[in-house]
């Protein structure tokens, strides 16, 4: 199969701006619409149109799959962390409100960092379970 020229560009002029999209959405969710779920599959589509256009074998080595299992993992260790570190300041589990000087202070970062962990966690499950199912039949 002859690679196309015109998906081959088009796609390296768009995959950026998905991925600053994914940015936007992200770190915009606590203000409004938007958040770690959201962000995490707009990015995860940035690397498989990637894989779509340049194929499986250059996705990979992008992002390779011992790295998706390990950002999937330390999504939920920093979501579970906001959570522990609020009990840890004398406040009940993902009680935002005493990780900063202020309520609101505090009411940000934790929703910032918990939006986070679920962003990257999201993202890495997508791909992995992409990668899972474009991967079958290979040797």
């Amino acid at each position: 199969m002859r690679p196309n020229l015109i998906l081959h560009v088009i796609s390296k002029f768009v995959i950026p701006l998905i991925i600053l999209f994914a940015l936007y959405v992200q770190f915009h969710g606590d203000f409004g619409p938007g958040g770690g779920f959201q962000a995490g599959v707009i990015f995860s589509t940035a690397i498989i149109l990637y894989s779509l256009v340049f194929g499986l074998d250059a996705a990979e080595k992008i992002i390779p799959a011992a790295w998706l299992q390990r950002l999937a993992a330390l999504g939920v260790v920093i979501y579970a962390g906001v959570g522990i570190a609020s009990l840890l300041l004398g406040g009940n589990y993902l009680d935002y409100n005493v990780l900063a000087s202020n309520p609101v202070a505090g009411q940000h970062l934790g929703i910032l960092l918990v939006e986070l962990g679920v962003g990257i966690t999201v993202a890495a499950v997508m791909l992995i379970l992409f990668f899972a199912f474009a991967g079958r039949g290979r040797a």
